[in-house]
This record gives structure tokens, C-alpha cells and sequence, in this order.
């Protein structure tokens, strides 16, 4: 094993080479419908592999890509899937960064560009790792499934059609941002909150709505929209004091007043005012029970209030796209430690960094609870630094990303030649 890993090290400039291709791909999301030629790139280079593709549009211009490499005995050994996400976060006109976002370059033993962090350098280990493999003609006993999917970005959750479509293994490695830790997740959903008058009302009828003998029943859809944000600031920090789950900081599960849209223009009174919400939950609870908790919250403040009880808020939960319909959904995930699949990674980090890795559940959300949604086991564990994710001049260290790739490989061969616990 020793000497196929030693590989990795061997074709570093292979390696970098790879995640340079998939950087010059220009696929923010964010506008997205663009990956179509990456993943035709990556699916070619899954093919020279032997890997059986299957490819499908999840939205026109925004491809999935899977590759099914079948091992030698399916049926008695371990199956893995790897997943990786090809979008990448969005640029911004005014943002001054060093070099072009899409034009990768090294420097200091630094690769620089946009996604070499989140998540192209997870993705190019993934698919350089297996490169190895069959350069050495190494067999496995157990199936390794591929998955190159997009929308992770803007909640699209390519990843869920590929669970909707019945891909499986007894173990899935997401290789997002983790800075090669081990991490679990809680769960996100996005709502929002609508404040609506059935009456519209010019700027100048202010006074007889607000003030003694006006005789004008109304109200301004904005300012209701601030004793609901009020509302939701106190259920926070109840949430903070009441609940909590293993291996988060104390208040990590929050309520974000994300963006605020109301009034038409300065000549009315604000006859609309929408909230959207972001609401981070723990993985003890679901996505349809924090709705419904909020819910009740609302609902209960409206009731107090003497307009709002007669024109309660409306609430819209979820969504498929933060493009489309604005709204996204991602569910949480635990790491479970005593899982067979687990020792060995560690193992496997253990012999590529030279200590153990950390274990820990993230501060965001990947793909991967999609997969464990599915009933696979699951971890997020990739290269890259969540603070150099989404940021100028992202980056990622070449060190890294080498070890990892390493830890990777000697995981793989591990695990797709154990046999399966019956």
C-alpha cells in the first residue's frame, strides 16, 4: 500500500494540474447554469477510468454526473460513495482580489482560485485518488460510486436526486470543507415570513392611522414586521437557554433575519413586508418541527397585537433553489464514531498527517445530510479551510491537500476490500 500512496507525492504536479482545470471552469452559483462543461471534463475523465456514467440534467445547463466503478465482489465487500459539489461560490464585480478568481495560480506552496477550497480541491483529490488506483490496476472488492453533482451552493441538492435515483454504499465521504476533520452537521431551512394589509393607504394618512381620532383602522406591514423580528430575537435566545446537542457550542442553533423586503415607495404606507429567514436546527429535531415551533411563536405575538390578529403573517417553509423559489432545505447528520467505517479512517488520517484526526459537528451544512436523509452513513472530511470558503483569494494549501489525498487512498483500500459486517 505504501508504494501506491507514495504516488501521490510522486505526481503532485498531476495533481495540481487537475484542481487548476476544474478552477478554470467558471461555475459560480449564483448565477449557476454553467456546469455542463465541467462535468462533461469530469465525466471523460471518469470514463478513462472505466467508471459506468450516468449524467441527467437537474436544472437545463446544471448537469449531475455519477460514475459507478464495481468492484470485483459487490456483494461481499463495502461500497463507498464520494461526493463532491462543482459549483462554486459567486464573485462580486468589486471584490480585489490578486488574481483573477478563475485563472488559478501557486504561489508559496498556495494554489489560489475560486473553489479551491469549497470544494474543488476535496473533488479533484477524490478523482486523483481513484486515478492512482486504476493507474496501478488495483482492484477493489467493493463498489466506488462517484458522485459530481451541483447546486449545493444555492440549494439545489444535487445530491438528492442522486439519493432519489437510488444511489447507495455502506459508507459516504462528502469532501467539503473541513480542513480534514471529521465533521456531522445541523440540519438548515430557510422561511419566509409575510406581513400583508388588505388595505392600501396613501403617505399622508398617517396621522388618522396612528394617532387619536384618526378613525382610520391600518397599519404599516413594515413596522408590524418589526415586532415579529422581536418575537423571533426572544424565541432565540430561549432556544439558547433550553436546548442543546453534543458537540456544538451553546446557541448554535439560531434564527437569522437574513433579508427584508417591504413598502412599495415613499408616497405609501407599507401595505407588504416579507422576512426571509434562516434557521439553524440540531440533529435531535426536524426541519418540520422547528417550522411548526416557530409557527406557534408568531402566530401567538400576532394574536397580541390588535391589527395583527385580524391580519396574521403567512409563512412559506423550504424550497428547491435559493435561485428559483428561494428557498433551500439541508438536513442535519451525525457522525457515528462507532461505525466500522469510522476506525478506519481514522487510521488512515492517522498514517497520512501522523496524528488523529478531530471529530467535531460543523458550524455549516454540506450535502451530507442528503445522504445520510438516504440512510447511509455519513461524513463530511476534505481539504480546505472554511475561512478561505466563499472568500477573496481563496485557497488551499498544496501540503494538504496531498496528505489528504493520501489519507483518502489508504481509506479506500481499506475499506472497499473489508468485508461486509453481515
Amino acid at each position: 500500500m505504501d508504494k501506491i500512496v507514495q504516488d501521490v507525492w510522486n505526481r503532485e504536479k498531476e495533481l495540481v494540474e487537475l484542481l487548476s482545470d476544474l478552477i478554470r471552469f467558471r461555475t459560480p452559483a449564483p448565477p449557476a447554469r454553467n456546469t455542463a462543461d465541467i462535468q462533461a471534463y469530469i465525466a471523460k475523465y471518469l470514463k478513462e477510468m472505466d467508471f459506468e456514467t450516468e449524467q441527467w440534467d437537474v436544472y437545463p445547463g446544471d448537469p449531475n454526473v455519477v460514475g459507478h466503478l464495481q468492484g470485483t465482489s459487490s456483494d461481499a465487500y463495502n461500497s463507498l460513495i464520494l461526493n463532491g459539489h462543482v459549483d462554486v461560490a459567486s464573485i462580486e464585480e468589486d471584490e480585489n482580489w490578486k488574481n483573477a478568481p478563475f485563472q488559478p495560480i501557486v504561489e508559496d506552496r498556495t494554489l489560489y482560485g475560486r473553489g479551491a477550497a469549497d470544494m474543488k480541491g476535496g473533488l479533484a483529490a477524490c478523482l486523483f485518488a481513484m486515478r492512482i488506483l486504476h493507474d496501478h490496476q488495483i482492484e477493489l472488492g467493493g463498489d466506488v460510486i462517484l458522485q459530481s453533482v451541483i447546486g449545493e451552493e444555492v440549494g439545489e441538492a444535487g445530491t438528492k436526486q442522486c439519493g432519489e435515483r437510488g444511489y447507495t454504499a455502506d459508507y459516504a465521504i462528502v469532501a467539503d470543507t473541513s480542513h480534514c476533520e471529521i465533521h456531522g452537521q445541523g440540519g438548515v431551512i430557510t422561511g419566509w415570513v409575510t406581513v400583508k394589509s388588505p388595505t392600501t393607504h396613501h403617505d399622508g394618512t398617517r396621522r388618522q392611522l396612528i394617532h387619536a381620532g384618526g378613525g382610520m383602522k391600518g397599519a404599516s406591514a413594515i413596522e408590524k414586521m418589526n415586532k415579529l423580528i422581536t418575537a423571533l430575537q426572544e424565541l432565540e435566545r430561549h432556544w439558547a437557554v433550553t436546548k442543546s446537542y453534543p458537540g456544538f457550542p451553546p446557541g448554535t442553533n439560531t434564527i437569522n433575519p437574513a433579508v427584508i423586503e417591504g413598502g412599495r415607495h415613499a408616497a405609501f404606507i407599507a401595505d407588504e413586508c416579507r422576512l426571509w429567514i434562516t434557521v439553524h436546527y440540531y440533529p435531535d429535531e426536524t426541519a418540520e418541527q422547528v417550522a411548526e415551533e416557530i409557527e406557534l411563536h408568531l402566530r401567538k405575538t400576532a394574536e397580541a397585537d390588535v391589527w395583527m390578529r385580524d391580519n396574521p403573517p403567512e409563512l412559506e417553509w423550504g424550497g428547491e433553489s435559493m435561485i428559483v423559489d428561494r428557498g433551500e432545505i439541508f438536513p442535519s447528520f451525525s457522525v457515528d464514531e462507532e461505525h466500522a467505517a469510522f476506525a478506519l479512517l481514522q487510521e488512515s488520517h492517522q498514517e497520512a498527517f501522523g496524528k488523529k484526526a478531530s471529530s467535531r459537528m460543523s458550524e455549516t451544512v454540506t450535502d451530507g445530510g442528503w445522504l445520510a436523509a438516504y440512510g447511509i452513513s455519513t461524513v463530511c472530511y476534505g481539504p480546505g479551510e472554511l475561512k478561505h470558503a466563499h472568500a477573496v483569494d481563496e485557497q488551499i494549501d498544496i501540503d494538504e491537500l496531498l496528505d489528504y489525498t493520501a489519507s483518502l487512498l489508504r481509506f479506500i483500500l481499506k475499506w472497499c476490500n473489508t468485508e461486509k459486517q453481515k
